[in-house]
């Protein structure tokens, strides 16, 4: 997510981007902050918050280096865009069993209609975003298809749903891994964005449909998982529970622990990052002057790893998408909503956390509004001042927003409202 080599993370949208983030706003925006019962709101609000801040880390600011203050953006590198798409299943969900199940859409054109709607004006957005180069790896236009693709599953019970997502992060990236030298993407080549000048012809649309599938920067295949992850934590974790936010946040560790710390075993005890080195020698020769070979390997591809080793499917490494990184990703997010959920659930903790659940329940507008700035003056940035200008200026106009809307339909912020709005009226139509 980011700028240069950067990458592009989060914003996902989830962009999650903080596309998530419409999801569960509503019944944020309902609840304003505070402890008692909106305290799980609040929280899950408060993490989309900081993935924002993570993703302007990445996005603007300078290149993570393993010193002082950069440790702070090698922990943003690589989990925005995962934390953006974890929480858009667990917003999916949080959605879902707000709603009366007598006042649900039945049959297939009232349950159907508004989410293709929906999905179709992110789709647009995101392809107008990135036909702009912006700098960054739209990724409005994955979530379309993560949203359409997440429909079906929620209708799956508890127990199925969470087995089907504990599989899917191993399969996924096992299906990225295999399927990838099929369509000529074996050591290179992945990690694009479809752009609006793609659907103009035959190549460019069925291009444009393998990367949102397989081979762009959050491909269905790799990114689908947290998804999955999200929607089953949300199931299996009422985090209005003490006792069930706590379990979020020491499962959530174990998780982390478990990816990260099976990668390191991986590559320093049982060398994994040896023999990776051999195979950059034969595939990747260009990247063996690289201080790190296997970092710049997969600096020029992100959402999948080069199909010429199965040791690749070993790493960790921020954007290398394999089970242990998903699996380290999807315990970061989990333990931080556990975390802020117990923060959120005291008047002082709810306190603390209002600027970032503000920012986060508006974090689609942000997202869109920092992307229309990297296209035209903060085009290039990369520095700590860039990224406290693009923090700060979040934070301090998302609280003006909702001050100042607070009695508005508008209060859920500007895009995240045109979004509803469309929704809705398509839906009538």
């Amino acid at each position: 997510m980011g700028t240069g080599a950067g990458a592009e993370a989060g914003a996902e949208a989830g962009a999650e981007a903080g596309t998530g983030a419409e999801a569960g706003t509503e019944a944020t925006a309902q609840k304003r902050i505070g402890g008692g019962g909106s305290g799980r709101l609040a929280g899950v609000d408060a993490v989309r918050g900081i993935a924002v801040l993570g993703m302007f880390a990445v996005h603007v600011g300078p290149s993570p280096q393993p010193e002082g203050a950069g440790y702070l953006l090698l922990a943003a590198d690589g989990r925005a865009p995962a934390l953006f798409t974890l929480l858009a299943g667990f917003s999916l969900v949080l959605a879902q069993r707000g709603t009366d199940p007598a006042r649900r859409p039945r049959g297939w054109a009232a349950r159907w209609r508004p989410l293709l709607i929906r999905c179709a004006v992110l789709a647009v957005l995101g392809l107008s975003l990135a036909s702009l180069w912006p700098g960054i790896l739209v990724i409005l236009a994955f979530f379309a298809v993560y949203f359409l693709a997440a429909e079906p599953f929620t209708r799956l019970s508890t127990p199925v749903l969470t087995a089907v997502a504990g599989a899917s992060v191993v399969v996924g990236p096992l299906l990225s891994f295999l399927l990838g030298p099929l369509f000529g993407y074996g050591s290179s080549g992945r990690g694009l964005v479809p752009e609006a000048a793609d659907l103009a012809s035959r190549p460019g649309l069925a291009a444009a449909v393998c990367e949102l599938l397989l081979t762009g920067a959050y491909p269905l295949a790799t990114y689908f998982p947290y998804v999955l992850a999200g929607m089953a934590l949300a199931r299996l974790c009422d985090i209005r529970e003490r006792v069930m936010a706590w379990r979020m946040a020491v499962w959530g560790t174990a998780a982390a622990v478990a990816g990260y710390g099976g990668a390191w075993l991986a590559g320093h005890v049982f060398g994994t990052r040896q023999r990776l080195l051999e195979a950059i020698a034969v595939h990747h020769p260009e990247a063996m002057a690289a201080a790190d070979p296997v970092r710049e390997v997969l600096n020029s591809q992100f959402g999948a790893v080069p199909s010429t080793s199965w040791d690749w499917l070993l790493l960790a490494d921020p954007y290398s998408q394999t089970p242990l990184e998903t699996l380290g990703n999807a315990g970061v997010g989990c333990a931080l909503i556990g975390l802020c959920a117990l923060a959120a659930r005291h008047a002082v903790g709810a306190r603390l956390l209002r600027p970032l659940t503000v920012l986060g329940a508006m974090a689609l507008s942000a997202y869109v509004v920092h992307a229309l700035v990297l296209a035209g003056p903060a085009h290039g940035a990369a520095s700590w001042s860039a990224w406290l200008a693009f923090s700060g200026a979040a934070l301090a106009l998302t609280w003006v927003w909702q001050r100042v809307w607070a009695d508005s339909p508008l209060r859920r912020g500007p895009v995240e409202h045109a979004l509803r709005v469309a929704t809705r009226v398509g839906a009538r139509a």
